[in-house]
């Protein structure tokens, strides 16, 4: 069996509306539409709170079957600048899908980060990293026994979605989220909207307006 290779064809994407959501956090996005863009939140980001570099790439999906990793190595020959490698493993901890080795290829060719619904390796190097962001269901130090099965650009199931390359993957302290070509022009005024109106919620608490009024709750009984 042979790592099947699809053509990459990215839906074209206005780079304003890019612009837009690269300031969006990650629970803005997800509040706007938890069932369409939450991705599962047990895949964590490798570094702590705070030290996280945030995710914002297009997704370049690779569908593997452990302990085969093929369709990584494949895959990080053929990574573009800005993408996202989304290895999807089904969430299996026995092997690491990915490493060092071919992350720093995947970096070094111009992409931003790798998410994996399986498991990872050499943290101590990825997290190292200020300008490449790596979030992984699980660690494990046993790599992979093969390089012979998997596809590449296939639609795969990944943290409880379909994610088909092209995709939009953001990723900060919260968690990851999924957006496709078109929920990016559906959802943007909305996440913007809930983006300002936080803003004006943190504006009026620190005014000392009471959170009743602020969030407009009914009155307790007392």
């Amino acid at each position: 069996m042979t790592v099947k290779i699809n053509p990459t064809q990215h839906h074209p994407i206005n780079p304003e509306l890019l612009e837009r959501w690269r300031r969006i956090p990650v629970a803005v996005a997800v509040d706007i539409d938890p069932a369409s863009c939450q991705i599962d939140p047990a895949i964590r980001p490798l570094r702590s709170a705070g030290e996280q570099p945030r995710l914002f790439g297009r997704a370049l999906t690779v569908q593997c079957e452990p302990p085969d990793f093929g369709a990584v190595l494949y895959a990080s020959d053929i990574v573009g600048s800005g993408d996202v490698l989304v290895i999807a493993a089904a969430g299996s901890s026995e092997t690491a899908m990915i490493g060092e080795i071919v992350s720093g290829h995947i970096r070094r060719r111009g992409g931003v980060g790798v998410v994996c619904d399986g498991a990872v390796r050499d943290i101590s190097e990825l997290t190292g990293w200020d300008d490449f962001s790596v979030y992984s269901r699980s660690i494990t130090p046993r790599g992979p026994v093969s390089a012979e099965k998997g596809a590449v650009n296939v639609p795969v199931q990944f943290g409880g979605l379909e994610i088909r390359s092209g995709d939009l993957i953001l990723g900060d302290d919260d968690g990851l989220a999924r957006l496709t070509p078109g929920m990016m022009e559906e959802f943007v005024q909305a996440a913007e909207a809930k983006l300002n109106l936080e803003s004006e919620w943190v504006e009026r608490l620190v005014k000392g307006q009471p959170v009743e009024e602020v969030f407009g709750l009914e009155k307790p009984v007392r």
